[in-house]
């Protein structure tokens, strides 16, 4: 009778190699000792692993998924025996699944996911944006990245950094319209709003001391933030814009920041993770290498 390790070994070299031929090759064991292992484990997980015919096998989803399981556990377990050997390149393949904003995404998390999936070939980038925070083990998602804090204890969190919220629009609305300094002044002002995707219903503007503002009739509305940024630069409304789209426009002088003795606080930048045992090589790769980038390190 195989150990529960050693059958685990054997099924990821057929699921490797999708051949129990050329697992029993690769591991100097028989083929019947390939399909004795498979199935035992079959029996002890209650599911198909493989289907099978004359041929040829095929791994089933449920089996595809165990395959990756084994394969991070078996990998830790080993570099507990080799301490001081560096980690493997085949070590980081596989998928990662990262949720974050729209936006940022595009913004903060392309380069750096690039640079590393360029970096190691056999890593899967999976990036799913939207401005709703994801419930990441619903979801099964590996790392995300919101703003404001993470008070769930089934994540670890990093905060990496901070952004501004700012009220901004370009130089020629502001000759026209004039300049607003209070929140009432912005009822008679075109305005921009952001609408959550999953509600269908705007996002309140923030101000200083938790006050909150819904344009009543914004002359433009979005679920999209670069889109709202893009009616803001076009002219058409004054926005209520994150620092990390806007600061270069503003820089630039496309854009001018009005009430600035009234914005909010800025947010908190978190970069989590489930805590749910131990981390594949691929996941604390990405982890990291997100929390370096996003802290402008």
């Amino acid at each position: 009778m195989l150990n529960r390790l050693e059958m685990l070994r054997i099924f990821v070299a057929a699921a490797e190699t999708g051949s129990f031929k050329d697992a029993a090759i690769r591991l100097g064991i028989s083929p019947q000792a390939v399909t004795r292992a498979v199935q035992e484990l079959e029996r002890l997980q209650g599911e198909l692993l493989f289907h099978r015919n004359t041929r040829q096998i095929r791994i089933t989803a449920f089996g595809e998924a165990l395959a990756q399981t084994a394969r991070d556990r078996l990998a830790l377990i080993d570099a507990m025996f080799s301490p001081g050997e560096a980690v493997k390149d085949e070590d980081y393949a596989g998928i990662v699944r990262i949720t974050a904003p729209k936006a940022l995404g595009r913004i903060g998390l392309l380069p750096p996911l690039t640079s590393v999936a360029i970096a190691h070939p056999g890593l899967r980038i999976d990036l799913s944006l939207s401005d709703t925070p994801a419930d990441v083990v619903d979801e099964r998602i590996d790392i995300g990245v919101r703003f404001g804090p993470v008070r769930d204890n089934r994540f670890i969190a990093r905060k990496v950094n901070s952004h501004a919220f700012h009220v901004v629009a370009t130089p020629a609305l502001i000759e026209r319209t004039g300049t607003p300094t209070q929140i009432h002044d912005l009822e008679t002002l075109p305005t921009t709003v952001m609408n959550d995707s999953s509600t269908g219903r705007p996002w309140p503007w923030l101000f200083a001391q938790g006050r909150k503002y819904t344009p009543s009739a914004p002359t433009f509305a979005s679920n999209d933030s670069e889109a709202e940024l893009d009616a803001v630069l076009s002219g058409l409304a004054f926005g209520q814009i994150a620092g990390f789209l806007a600061e270069d426009h503003i820089a630039a002088g496309r854009l001018v920041r009005v009430m600035q003795p009234l914005e909010p606080s800025p947010w908190d930048l978190y970069v989590y993770r489930p805590q749910r045992g131990p981390v594949a090589p691929r996941v604390r790769l990405v982890f990291d290498g997100l929390v370096k980038s996003l802290a402008g390190a």
